[in-house]
């Protein structure tokens, strides 16, 4: 008889030659339990995606609410729907001036595609700039500019015009100019091991942007939604974009994405030709629903006053010999060791201790901390110490 790991690796699409296989049975709080009762505490969230913590009853309501009224009833911004403009209303509210108006899509990935679009559309040019090992989706356009070239070869030929600078290079940012319709940037670098801005580089890439009729878009398809203590990473810079894309933690677990900009630019999606970028199920709203109770919650409670004292927590109790580093900002964590070898095998022994960690895109000697912002102190320690005592090993 076929097992439920047979078929899995026979019947569904397999992404790594070596996944974990964990067969879940439920989700709540900050744990994953698997088929035979055991739990795993989740340092992880789904990849930074599980904001209040697996199966809150804040958004599982939600959710359950909203599929009572209905689900899909039409193409995204044709009907009138509650969940989709509270949602764009909301955030909105929370935003500049200048980030008015609100696009939902599917995924963060659906988010960079069409803010690439949009500022083609509204420079009339066709230089994309990205940063080397960026990491901004995995469909052809957001593939275009990665900042990667291992990931890209065999997909190529890929989107003409697209180059690169160097996160935290002042002098790459010369490579920006007259011809550049947008320059596409993390405000925290997450492909590469978390790696944060200095030197007050998001600001001068915005000032060049400035100089040179550029357009700059900020993916915070990972820091929204309070995962750096602010509601959006840019405000922990003190920099803000002409467009900003998120998804992930914006759904609290939930698939959704959007990309925001004024309504001067967004508009230019409606006309000449009309339908600029068109989806059926962004801002499902059920999603909606979910991301807006969400966002309520963060916005009424102290969750994300609470970040920067977890992140420090974090720190105090990963202090060991074999940890040389830890890079990130909030609850986004990087924890760099001495090779690619003891980093899988903190992962791998991690979870045969109950405890789910992560691994990078373009790093192979750090693995990843990125918990749920609900994650107790209680819990903080209690993981932290099953990485030291492996270490210890």
């Amino acid at each position: 008889m076929n097992t439920a790991k047979d078929i899995f690796k026979k019947h569904q699409s397999q992404t790594f030659p070596f996944p974990s296989c964990l067969e879940i049975e439920s989700a709540k709080g900050s744990y994953i339990y698997d088929v035979n009762g055991t739990a795993y505490l989740d340092f992880v969230a789904g990849v930074s995606a599980i904001t209040l913590g697996h199966s809150n009853p804040i958004i599982t309501d939600a959710v359950k609410e909203q599929l009572k009224k209905y689900t899909h009833v039409m193409v995204y911004g044709e009907y009138i729907q509650s969940p989709q403009y509270k949602l764009a209303k909301l955030l909105s509210d929370q935003l500049p001036e200048n980030l008015s108006s609100t696009y939902f899509v599917n995924s963060g990935a659906e988010a960079i595609e069409g803010s690439m679009k949009l500022a083609k559309r509204a420079t009339g040019r066709s230089e994309i700039i990205s940063c080397k090992d960026s990491y901004h989706g995995s469909t052809q356009g957001a593939l275009s500019i990665m900042g990667n070239e291992e990931h890209k070869a065999k997909y190529r030929p890929l989107l003409p015009n697209c180059n690169t600078i160097t996160y935290n290079d002042e002098n790459s940012l010369e490579n920006i100019s007259k011809q550049t319709a947008a320059v596409v940037i993390e405000v925290v670098q997450g492909g590469t091991g978390f790696v944060t801005p200095t030197n007050n580089f998001l600001q001068k890439v915005r000032q060049k942007c400035n100089e040179t009729g550029t357009l700059l878009i900020l993916d915070e398809i990972q820091t929204c939604y309070g995962r750096l203590g602010t509601l959006f990473g840019f405000e922990k810079y003190n920099v803000i974009p002409d467009i900003l894309c998120i998804a992930k933690g914006m759904g609290a677990g939930m698939p959704i994405g959007a990309f925001i900009s004024s309504w001067e630019l967004m508009n230019l999606l409606t006309f000449e030709p009309k339908l600029g970028h068109i989806t059926t199920f962004g801002g499902h709203p059920i999603n909606c629903a979910a991301s807006l109770a969400c966002l309520q919650h963060l916005l009424s409670t102290d969750i994300m006053e609470e970040v920067d004292k977890k992140e420090q927590l974090f720190r105090t109790h990963l202090s060991h010999p074999k940890i040389n580093e830890i890079r990130g900002t909030g609850l986004i964590l990087s924890v760099e060791l001495d090779s690619e070898e003891l980093t899988r095998k903190v992962v791998e022994k991690s979870l045969e201790n109950g405890l789910i960690l992560f691994y990078f895109l373009f790093t192979k000697t750090s693995f990843r901390i990125s918990p749920p912002l609900t994650i107790s102190e209680e819990e903080i320690i209690k993981g932290c110490n099953i990485i030291k005592e492996i270490l210890d090993q």
